[in-house]
């Protein structure tokens, strides 16, 4: 059997429901998360990126660069860059019809989830919120999301992505988290990640991945300390009979040999990369690690005849430095910006694509194994019959072991330093 002729059995079955709905004529594969991360297991020591498409450019990169590593990719976008306070014009319901049409326009055949990623829930006030604004994504094309109420005590982590997952659809890709993402302080622990694993099978609940505060940032990375390979490695052992998948959060600020060293030693199966891709559809200087380079002035590096016109660069910077941003803060840019660089010249518009392209197939064939896993993404799909590949992992505690008032008592057992306060988002 050809992939031609699998693409085309998946495109009838493999589709989720919501997806049909909203598309009923389309020749995207759009799919399940679970199913991307099947294709990494089934390749072994591979790694899925997951782009967040904070730009119409960085998507377009992304899906021709995982078309021509045939490997399939997520798109994503997480709450403060796509939520109702974005600040990317990008969005959780408008994100799935933007890589629709792209897959359309360019005859796409790699499957492709749809991820919202770091959907945070920080209190009770949010958790109402979550039960309202979930669902409504999905119906905006969403298959895959991250619940990260990692912001709260462990006890409140746990209840609240108990309290959510009602309200994410079973065949959806499920992400959850332990352990805010902010570098070297507050690590995540083995015992932590246990508690949140097992409090959620204990409910039928078997994520597809977990997050870790394994000493990775969000945003632009100031040293090269970065992921902690070891750590990462023990937690997911300790993890193993739960058989969920790593999520590796903060690449940018990562060498291509630590990320290596990730896809070989841990079960990782999927990682997000932000920065570096808006940063190279801008046309700025970025190194292997992912983060812009600073001239001797701390500013940015434009390349000339990469990325965005140099004329609206200079209006850029501009405007950056008439709201007193600094480099952490360009992010904030893209959705002012957003249809100022949509009008640009073809050719311009071209060259903003075709940046994240080389950068995106480069480290999905030689850093993170992907090359030719499409194949597999569809072989799971058809081996399911479905756009459900069900859990990876049965119902292993015992729900009486884990009602609230246990929870709680387990919850103060555990020995975990959350490190310090402050707002992490990215």
């Amino acid at each position: 059997m050809t992939y031609a002729a699998d693409f085309e059995k998946s495109l009838q079955v493999g589709r989720p429901p919501n997806v049909k709905a909203l598309f009923p004529h389309s020749r995207a594969l759009i799919v399940s998360g679970k199913v991307i991360d099947r294709a990494m297991k089934a390749r072994g020591k591979a790694i899925a990126m997951a782009a967040n498409g904070r730009n119409f450019f960085v998507i377009r990169g992304a899906l021709r660069a995982a078309q021509r590593a045939n490997a399939p990719v997520i798109i994503e976008i997480a709450k403060s860059e796509g939520g109702q306070k974005a600040y990317c014009a990008v969005n959780y319901w408008n994100m799935a019809r933007i890589v629709d049409a792209l897959c359309n326009e360019m005859g796409i055949t790699i499957p492709v989830a749809i991820h919202a990623d770091h959907y945070g829930v920080k209190n009770d006030k949010d958790l109402a919120a979550a039960k309202v604004e979930i669902p409504t994504m999905f119906e905006a094309g969403i298959t895959s999301i991250a619940i990260d109420a990692s912001h709260q005590p462990d006890d409140k982590n746990l209840l609240a992505s108990i309290a959510i997952n009602p309200f994410i659809p079973k065949w959806a890709g499920l992400e959850t988290e332990v352990g805010e993402i902010k570098g070297s302080e507050g690590l995540s622990t083995p015992g932590e990640a246990l508690f949140l694993v097992r409090g959620l099978n204990s409910r039928g609940i078997s994520p597809d991945w977990i997050a870790l505060n394994n000493g990775t940032t969000h945003g632009i990375e100031a040293s090269d300390a970065g992921i902690q390979v070891d750590l990462t490695a023990q937690i997911h052992e300790a993890l193993a009979s739960y058989n969920v998948s790593g999520a590796q959060h903060g690449t940018s600020g990562n060498s291509s040999e630590r990320l290596r060293e990730i896809a070989n030693r841990t079960r990782t199966t999927k990682a997000n990369v932000a920065t570096a891709l808006q940063m190279i559809s801008w046309g700025l200087e970025v190194n292997d690690y992912g983060n812009a380079q600073l001239d001797p002035e701390g500013r940015f590096i434009k390349r000339k005849g990469e990325g965005m016109d140099e004329e609206l660069w200079a209006e850029v910077v501009a405007y950056a430095d008439g709201k007193g941003w600094k480099k952490g803060d360009y992010k904030n840019l893209n959705l002012p910006f957003e249809n100022r660089l949509l009008a640009q010249p073809a050719a311009v518009r071209e060259r903003m694509s075709k940046g994240v392209e080389e950068f995106a197939f480069k480290m999905m064939t030689t850093v993170f194994n992907a090359k030719d896993t499409a194949p597999l993404a569809v072989e799971a799909i058809l081996k399911a019959g479905s756009f459900d590949l069900g859990p990876k992992s049965g119902r292993i505690e015992d729900p009486a072991g884990w009602t609230e008032a246990k929870i709680a008592e387990r919850a103060k057992l555990l020995s975990s330093d959350k490190g310090a306060k402050g707002d992490f988002d990215d």
